[in-house]
């Protein structure tokens, strides 16, 4: 008789119940083996209904309740593994009561431990990753996990999910794992050896991601001279995208120990844009000024705020020179205006008759060809 049943009866003595338990405990006694399997096996699928009804039905409604929507969704994924667990943990109860050999049964259970463990590692992944994209909304109380962390944050979770899921699958498969901890560390001593670049990457990338100095969409300088907007962050490169669309991937390791100016950074992303240019001596200065600022200010893409405005800066060998400032929306926009601000500049001083000087210079030759050589007899 199953011991469960025994305790059942036992703690029940004396009571009206004892008829039926004895009657409940001789049917189970009379049932051949296949007879109890099949009757746990469908006891197992009913409280895994049950489970799954009462997470969703009475707790769903419960959570539905509160102001946030990340229990909702926990719920929701909670559904199938909660059903899948209740129905392995039953097919366990049953394969014992199969009457399997020793070694069959081990494996049977095994193999269902395993099965239970892939489910939960699914859950786990999609659970850390909704809570993380949750904390990072709540960036007042959470400032460490925000949107440019979060693949940091995504790859630690998932290695810890799978390190622990990799320990209970060899106690699953009674596999001795202090075994297997100390060849790893030799291995893994004798791999970052090997790939000590890679993990050079690796660790760069995480502290980009941690620190922050650019982030996807910034536009970027390299100390190199490399200069276009960043398309992708990863633990082991970043992706840039130049003016000519053409995608470049340096190393995070580079990219750590390089000067980066991020054209992009500070409080918003607005950018000055300078044009120099230099007009004759003996130009109305005033004239000159009012010009310009009139460009500036009827150009649609030179923001109002900052205003633009325009600076004699030196007097030059040949030229006044001038600097007309003015702020755009984003850096992409710096070369093209450049390009549109200089035309109009330049036709306004030709209607206005206003010379741009360029080096100019006199040669003076001594002597003609009826002059007598120098040299003597």
């Amino acid at each position: 008789m199953d011991s469960s049943l025994v305790i059942l009866a036992q703690t029940s003595e004396g009571s009206f119940l004892d008829p039926i338990l004895s009657s409940i405990v001789d049917l189970w006694d009379w049932l051949p083996g296949l007879g109890q399997v099949g009757i746990l096996i469908v006891l197992a699928i009913v409280c895994a209904k049950l489970a799954a009804w009462i997470l969703t039905g009475l707790i769903g409604r419960w959570v539905g309740k509160t102001e946030t929507t990340v229990d909702d969704e926990l719920i929701k994924l909670m559904h199938r593994p909660v059903f899948l667990i209740v129905l392995f943990l039953g097919l366990g109860m049953a394969v014992e009561r199969a009457g399997l050999s020793e070694k069959a049964l081990w494996v049977t259970t095994a193999i269902l431990k395993t099965i239970g463990l892939i489910v939960l590692i699914g859950f786990s992944i999609r659970a850390s990753r909704l809570i993380l994209d949750a904390l990072s909304r709540n960036q007042d109380r959470f400032p460490l996990i925000q949107s440019r962390t979060l693949p940091l944050f995504y790859n630690v979770s998932l290695l810890v999910i799978i390190g622990g899921a990799l320990y209970f699958l060899f106690i699953a498969w009674n596999i001795d794992a202090t075994a297997w901890l100390a060849s790893a560390g030799v291995i893994g001593l004798a791999l970052s050896f090997a790939a000590k670049d890679s993990l050079a990457n690796l660790f760069a990338g995480a502290f980009i991601l941690a620190d922050a100095p650019y982030k996807i969409g910034d536009f970027v300088v390299l100390d190199s001279g490399e200069r276009g907007r960043v398309t992708h962050i990863g633990l082991r490169s970043t992706r840039m995208l130049t003016r000519d669309d053409v995608e470049i991937t340096i190393p995070n390791a580079v990219m750590g120990n390089s000067k980066i100016t991020n054209e992009s950074g500070g409080p918003y992303e607005k950018e000055r844009i300078r044009v120099q240019v230099g007009v004759a001596y003996g130009t109305d200065i005033d004239r000159v000024e009012e010009l310009l600022m009139a460009i500036a200010v009827s150009h649609s893409e030179i923001l109002e705020d900052p205003e633009p405005r325009v600076r004699f800066r030196t007097f030059g060998e040949s030229s006044l020179d001038f600097e007309l400032l003015g702020w755009i929306r984003e850096p992409v926009l710096r070369g093209r205006l450049r390009h549109l601000l200089c035309k109009e500049i330049y036709k306004c001083f030709m209607e206005e008759g206003i010379e741009i000087p360029y080096p100019k210079r006199d040669v003076y030759l001594q002597g003609t060809a009826e002059s007598p050589s120098l040299s003597g007899d």
